[in-house]
């Protein structure tokens, strides 16, 4: 029986000063426990997100833009974008019960030097550098995922998704393929004809 409790989603982005260095991202086989093997990309597996939608790119100039359009007259927002579009970013929405708020404490706080000295296990506490090159991106509430995910992922169908896949994203019904980095429904368990689960 599917769970009345739906899966959220949140848009998480990879930086591009942390896709210059692949040892940050790698999944290993050791204990992700180990802060030495705790590669981002272990981080999102060992904390049980399901990667929805994942891609490799460099972001655009227009892409940036509109993704950063609250910071337009802030001092900060040439070089926020120059940074963005410098080099490949990897970009993924996550699911999960409480996707946002979770992704947001994994990652740490905005300013890498709080995170360094108040969060050091964090991703931003292991791998940010800076408050522009803070090595990750998530997004702070419901519509701003909504928003952010429509500007990177143009045809992916929220309603459509939760109609049709969520559920299988809910009961883990799914296979992992580690070097595209994604979840994917397991048809094997599947109804194709119906698209029902087989109990």
């Amino acid at each position: 029986m599917q769970s009345q409790k739906y899966l959220q989603l949140t848009l998480a982005i990879i930086k591009p000063h942390v896709i210059k260095s692949p040892f940050v991202l790698q999944v290993k086989e050791s204990n992700p426990k180990i802060r030495n093997s705790r590669k981002i990309r272990d981080l999102i597996i060992y904390n049980n997100f399901k990667i929805v939608r994942s891609r490799r790119t460099v972001i655009t100039q227009e892409e940036a833009k509109l993704f950063y359009v609250e910071h337009k007259e802030k001092f900060f927002y040439n070089r926020l974008l120059t940074f963005m579009c410098s080099g490949p970013s990897d970009i993924h929405i996550l699911a999960d019960y409480d996707a946002i708020a979770k992704w947001r404490r994994l990652m740490g706080p905005t300013k890498v030097y709080q995170a360094q000295y108040i969060a050091p296990d964090t991703i931003r506490g292991m791998f940010g550098l800076s408050d522009t090159r803070n090595a990750t991106h998530g997004s702070d509430s419901p519509q701003s995922a909504l928003r952010e995910i429509m500007i990177f992922f143009k045809d992916f169908n929220l309603e459509n998704w939760y109609e049709t896949e969520e559920r299988y994203y809910n009961l883990s019904l799914l296979h992992f393929d580690p070097l595209a980095f994604l979840h994917t429904i397991d048809k094997s368990l599947t109804n194709p004809s119906k698209g029902q689960i087989i109990e």
